[in-house]
Formats: C-alpha cells, sequence, structure tokens
C-alpha cells in the first residue's frame, strides 16, 4: 500500500514511518513545507491537522479518492468537523497507540476492496440479467412458493429483485445435494433457494414438501409440477433462445443443452425432451465430441 504521511511532528512521523515499513507499505513522509512537490497518488493519506485549515482543505480535495486519516491534536470544528465535512474519512486522536492507527488504515482499505468488488459485482449481474423480461410478474405474499421454467436465470433474477426489494437474506441449497435437509432445518436466512426440485424422486418431493411447511423459500423446478400444493408461478420464456442478443447453431444449441442437463436427466429422459431417440443423442454425442460429466 502506498501511504503519504503529512505531519510535522517529526517524531511522531519517524515512528509511524518505521511501523508501516515493517509492515510491508511504501511509505513517503512530508513536512507542510513541501506540499507543492506532492505528485504522486496515494492509497492512504495520514494528514495532521495541526497544519492551516486551508492547507488541509486543500489536500483532502486534492486527494479525495483516497483514503484520508486524520491525526487530530485536539478537536474542534477546523481540526476535525470541517476535514470530515470536507472529505476526509476519519480520524485518531493524539497521542495514538499505532496498532489503533494500522487498524484503521487495513479497515478503510478492506472497505475500499469490498466496495470495488460490490461494484463489479452490479456490473456482472445487471449485464447477465440485461435481456431477461420479467416485469409482468407480480412479487407474490405466499410461501412456499415454486417457479416453474425451462431457464433458470429467470427465477434467479425473479430471486434477487425479490430480496432487494424485501431486503431479504438468502441461503442457496442444492436439492440433489444429500444434506439438503439438514441446511434447510439449519439455515438462519430469511429466505431459502432450493434448486434442482425437478431432479427428485417423488417420494423425496414428498420429503422436501414436509420440511418446508410453513417456510419462506422458492423452488426452482425444469419441469411442470401439478401435484406441488402450495403458491407457484411460470414463466413463459418465449426468447429464451435469444436472451444473450444472438441465434446459435443448432448443432451449438444441442451442445449446450447435454452440457447443461447432462447432470440433471439420464440419457433416456434427455433425448426424450431433446425429441430425439437415446441412439441419435449417442451418434450426436460422439459426431459433435460431447464428452460426459463424470
Amino acid at each position: 500500500m502506498n501511504i503519504l504521511i503529512i505531519e510535522n511532528e517529526m517524531y511522531l512521523a519517524e515512528k509511524i514511518v518505521s511501523r508501516l515499513l515493517d509492515e510491508g507499505h511504501i511509505c513517503d513522509y512530508i513536512e507542510s513545507s513541501n506540499i507543492s512537490n506532492l505528485t504522486k497518488n496515494y492509497d492512504t493519506i495520514l494528514l495532521s491537522t495541526s497544519l492551516p485549515y486551508n492547507l488541509c482543505k486543500k489536500i483532502i480535495q486534492k486527494y479525495k479518492q483516497s483514503t484520508i486519516l486524520l491525526l487530530v491534536s485536539y478537536i474542534s470544528n477546523e481540526t476535525l468537523t470541517s476535514p470530515l465535512e470536507n472529505g476526509a474519512d476519519d480520524y485518531i486522536i493524539k497521542p495514538f497507540i499505532m496498532d489503533e492507527l494500522l487498524r484503521k488504515i487495513y479497515h478503510y482499505e478492506d472497505y475500499k476492496n469490498i466496495k470495488m468488488e460490490l461494484t463489479r459485482l452490479k456490473t456482472y449481474i445487471d449485464f447477465t440479467f440485461e435481456n431477461i423480461n420479467i416485469d409482468n410478474y407480480a412479487i407474490p405474499n405466499t410461501f412456499p412458493l415454486l417457479i416453474e421454467t425451462k431457464c433458470q436465470k429467470y427465477a434467479d433474477k425473479f430471486l434477487l429483485n425479490l430480496s432487494k426489494m424485501k431486503k431479504l437474506s438468502i441461503d442457496f441449497i442444492s436439492l440433489n445435494l444429500h444434506t439438503w435437509k439438514k441446511d434447510i432445518l439449519e439455515s438462519k436466512k430469511d429466505l431459502l433457494y432450493l434448486s434442482k426440485y425437478h431432479i427428485l424422486k417423488k417420494n423425496i418431493k414428498e420429503q422436501v414438501l414436509k420440511v418446508i411447511k410453513n417456510k419462506k423459500c422458492i423452488l426452482v423446478s425444469f419441469d411442470e409440477e401439478e401435484a406441488f400444493p402450495y403458491h407457484k408461478i411460470r414463466f413463459n420464456e418465449e426468447n429464451t433462445l435469444f436472451v444473450n442478443g444472438s441465434i446459435i447453431s443448432i448443432n451449438n444449441y444441442l451442445k449446450l443443452i447435454v452440457h447443461s442437463f447432462q447432470d440433471k436427466y439420464p440419457d433416456t429422459e434427455l433425448s426424450k425432451k431433446l425429441g430425439i431417440s437415446r441412439k441419435s443423442l449417442w451418434e450426436k454425442r460422439k459426431k459433435l465430441n460431447i464428452s460426459r460429466k463424470k
């Protein structure tokens, strides 16, 4: 981490620099007389508010993209309140324990990294669901809820919209895992999201229905579940093949379907859903070099 220390108390500045160097950081130290020579970018600025107020304000404005921690000798409007209003992130009162200063530095570095990661994830999610339109489907108030869909993305977007609107935490549970019952019963989250309901045998589905009774959960199935006793909705994805904004060849479509669903259905069932014979599916696998998942 690149850190700039702006402090006119030389002994304190040297102590800070020594500890930060020991921690593996790159440090620059200047006094107020050298402010005009600042040209580098820094992750963190340690700024003494013993410097003139206007000078502190100028530094804060110059490094508004950095984390700015104030080194405060006494609390007043000019040394604390105004610098924080101008954009400084936090402060520490002199004299301070060096470990506490490091704690603040690392805290804000973690905060910045998490914020950047959340921004990247939000951008990715918005891109992923850009062409998924579920605006015509109202958010239900009845649970358990089953979503019938041929495209997982529709159910995923519905879930994310619901959790955002209701401010709900989510537990993602796959029903093909042998721990599904334990995971459901021990979950502390507001909402359960249960996938792969369609691959379960009838007796396992009955067990699931007993466990989720009176629980706030959403199940996802790629099949029509006539026997489901609770509330359900079905997405009519007429344009599922065009979700990504392009048309794919029949062979590529077959590859996509087989790779996506071969762990959910045996070849007999998969070939039936594709409208071809099992032998034809075997021939397609060989011709298109579609490998089986182990």
